[in-house]
């Protein structure tokens, strides 16, 4: 294969877009880390301090309840003392909500894959306008909903809120990847004496492992990550996740930029570990959907 002045010039524009790209997806990332290990002074010099010249990782052992708070003022320390337990309830909010949220979405999206009833089209695509609506635009009627039945400002609340929207999500994704197997293998396992559930079971849920991990992990993260809910839904400290957490390290006479971006920092370790962990999982199964949806 020869290869021209031309393929030389494309490859060499090729890479250096890349590089680009990469470098402008990582460089809020550095700075985050950065910030959250320098000292105060340099997060507000100029020009900016993109090396540290001294690294620290006390407000990493103050938000991890490991260093002491005795050195910070009240206003850092409060948040700093409920982050822990920030990170306690989005870990049980997004456990439980991807949970729910796949064991409702998958049994109701085979339902609309395999099962023939009564304006089942209008109801699918009434779900997918649904996941589509803008957070703002639902969640003053969510306000007003907990509000009547008692569990503003509580966690089963927001598991409640969450896993009402991820079934939506759940049932859209799902039930691309039920239309894709054939209806012959239930027919077989139904000859052989499975009920429907038992098929679904024993037959159709192991053939789309990857698509239920993948569709898992998009879930926990995305609920992870809600800010917009929780900030609204939820008032009371002890019941906050961990973004609606790290803002409390804003006031109105400061922000604490350090504490913000150790924060960030800690909170974004979770997703990646599951993303890293499920990666080839993960991969088949968006994969999967791309290709038979």
């Amino acid at each position: 294969m020869i290869v021209t002045r031309s393929t030389h010039l494309q490859r060499v524009a090729l890479y250096a877009a890349v590089s680009a790209i990469v470098l402008w997806t990582l460089a809020p990332f550095y700075w985050m880390l950065v910030s959250s290990v320098s000292e105060q002074r340099d997060l507000f010099s100029f020009p900016p301090v993109w090396f540290p010249r001294t690294i620290s990782f006390e407000r990493f052992w103050q938000l991890l309840g490991i260093g002491s708070l005795g050195d910070i003022d009240e206003e850092t320390a409060r948040p700093a003392r409920l982050f822990r337990s920030a990170l306690l309830n989005s870990v049980i909010v997004c456990g439980i909500t991807t949970i729910v949220g796949l064991t409702i979405g998958t049994t109701a999206a085979y339902a609309y894959a395999r099962l023939r009833f009564s304006f089942s089209r209008y109801l699918m695509a009434l779900t997918v306008m649904v996941h589509m609506l803008p957070p703002i635009a639902t969640v003053i009627p969510l306000y007003i909903l907990l509000r009547k039945i008692g569990l503003l400002n509580q966690l089963s609340g927001l598991i409640l809120v969450y896993a009402a929207l991820s079934v939506t999500y759940v049932v859209w994704v799902m039930n691309g990847y039920f239309r894709t197997i054939p209806r012959e293998l239930e027919d077989a396992a139904r000859i052989d004496g499975c009920s429907r559930m038992g098929a679904l079971f024993r037959v159709v849920l192991p053939i789309v492992v990857p698509g239920l991990i993948a569709t898992g992990i998009l879930v926990f993260i995305t609920t992870w990550n809600e800010f917009l809910y929780v900030l609204v839904l939820v008032n009371d400290p002890a019941n906050k996740t961990v973004p609606a957490m790290i803002a409390e390290f804003s006031t109105q006479d400061q922000i604490k930029y350090g504490m913000i971006m150790t924060g960030g920092i800690i909170v974004s370790l979770p997703p990646v570990l599951l993303a890293l962990i499920f990666q080839r999982r993960l991969i088949s199964g968006l994969t999967a959907g791309a290709i038979k949806g």
